[in-house]
Formats: C-alpha cells, structure tokens, sequence
C-alpha cells in the first residue's frame, strides 16, 4: 500500500479544481452512503476544523456535509478552488493554502525567494477578497544550512510581504513540522526556531502553526510550549502519536489536557483535526476526535 502523507497529497491539492463543488447533496454520497449521524452539541470553547488532505479519498461535499452536522466548523489546507464549496456550507476556510511551493522549497533558501515572493503576493489578497486570514507557508529544508543562516534568509523572503499582509489583514502562518519521521531536514522543527523568526519580523502578521504530533515527535514538552510561546502561534493541528492516526488510547498524547491548556490562553483560533484514520468508518473516527477535543 503506497504512503499517503502530507508530501504528496500537497501535490493533488494545489491541483485541485472546483468541481467538486457543483455536486449536489446526494452527488456527494456514493451509493448506500448515509449522512453521518448527528453529533451531541458541541461547547465550541475551541473551534474545531479538520484538514482536506486526511480526507482526499472522499469527495470536499460530502465532507462539508459530515463536518456541519458534527459541529466542525471549517475545513484546512484548501486553496480558491475549493473556497465556493466551503462557502456553500456555511463552511470556514481557517488555514489557506495554494501560494508554497511545496514543503521542501521555503522562505530559508534564497533561490526561492522571487517565486515565492510573487505567488504569495498574488495569494494574498484573494485570501482577504474571500473573507479568510490565515495562509500558510513553510520554512523548507536545511540543505546544510545553520539555523542563523537558514533564520537570516527566511527574514529576508518574508520581509517584502509583511506590508502587503498587513494592508489585507492576512496572516502568513508557517507550519512547524518534525524533521525525525516525517519531513528529514525541514528547517522550521522547533518552536524556538519559529519562534525566534516571528520575534524577527515583529510583525501581527506573520505566525506559527504549532503541529501538536510533529512538536510532540521532535521536542515533546507540549503543553509548557504553547502556554509559553501562545502569543506566536495562530493555529494548531493535531494527530496521534505514533503513526499519525486516531486519538485514542493507542497513542501517547493526552489531547484533553492539550485542548484545556490551549483553551486557558485565551486562544480564539481554530485546531484543526489533522490524522490519518485507521477505522473504515473514516468519519466515526473523525467525530469521536471532534469530541474528544470539546473541552
């Protein structure tokens, strides 16, 4: 069975096309399919989203659909494409996508600076026309650069689109991602690091997506980093630890005490549900993550 992961769904994604959203309701259901059932309601003191990758097998609608009626309130790693659809569902949009390059060529290196400096500059202001805030972007890998080299040369890329963000009231949010399993040489592995790049470019508009299973795999300590380090982070994701999967008691991460201390920061943004289900029900696993995250 081929590995499905971030990498490689990145590239279905910024492929994607609209079509999907001219499905219908019962479109979206192949045939002998039912609605999910609905969810108890929900305390909504953390707002609940979930990413478009873990689910790429099952068409955007359907998962609209499911998300709705579970109290899911917005739908991650979506690009223009996709934006009528989640509009049509009353569906946010809390971490865009579609301007990276991809998840090895970032902001660290040089040589990207000029593609990157361009597409995000095209990006944001359709993120701002579309109602959204927060558009993702990456470090990229070390390629035998320092951290200091590696922190130096993503000020200078990021720098130029600060203004720009500002004027359109757009977050440029860059994932922490765990360079010991997953991503081998990502730069932006360590809350320090990110955090040491936001203090650089002291500006409201640029942050981190603080990953909690890749920060748990590479430096662990969750719960003190977040409540030390909250000011800096504009999104969080979430997956079990080991393998990416369910949260449940397979894994070592206790999300309930995750999601209180998170909620004790005055946090008002979104966790995005971000795991590979194991369960052939793939949105029974998704609705029991949906409540074990309601704090």
């Amino acid at each position: 069975m081929p590995v499905y992961n971030r990498r490689t769904a990145l590239k279905t994604i910024l492929t994607s096309t609209a079509t999907v959203g001219a499905l219908g309701f019962a479109s979206a259901y192949a045939p002998g399919d039912k609605p999910a059932q609905a969810t108890k309601t929900l305390k909504n003191n953390i707002k609940q989203s979930v990413c478009r990758w873990c689910f790429q097998d099952m068409p955007l609608e359907k998962l609209c659909i499911a998300a709705k009626e579970m109290g899911i309130r917005g739908i991650d790693l979506v690009g223009p494409a996709d934006w009528p659809t989640l509009k049509k569902h009353g569906l946010d949009s809390p971490m865009c996508n579609g301007a990276e390059i991809n998840l090895t060529d970032g902001f660290n290196d040089p040589q990207f600076h000029a593609r990157l400096q361009k597409q995000y500059a095209e990006m944001i202001p359709k993120v701002a026309a579309a109602g959204y805030t927060n558009l993702i972007c990456f470090s990229g890998s070390r390629r035998g650069m320092s951290d200091e080299v590696g922190l130096a040369n993503s000020v200078k890329g990021l720098q130029p689109l600060m203004a720009l963000a500002e004027k359109h009231k757009v977050v440029l949010v860059m994932e922490l991602l765990n360079s010991k399993i997953d991503h081998h040489d990502y730069q932006a592995d360590r809350t320090s690091w990110g955090v040491a790049l936001a203090k650089k470019l002291g500006s409201e508009h640029f942050k981190l997506l603080y990953d909690i299973y890749h920060m748990q795999i590479d430096e662990g300590d969750v719960i003190r980093t977040i409540t030390d380090n909250h000011q800096y982070i504009a999104h969080y994701h979430t997956a079990g630890v080991p393998g990416r999967h369910e949260l449940d008691d397979t894994q070592e991460l206790n999300y309930p005490a995750i999601m209180r201390a998170i909620k004790a920061t005055g946090f008002q943004g979104f966790v995005a549900q971000e795991f590979m289900p194991r369960q052939a029900d793939k949105l029974a696993s998704l609705r029991q993550a949906v409540q074990l995250c309601d704090v």
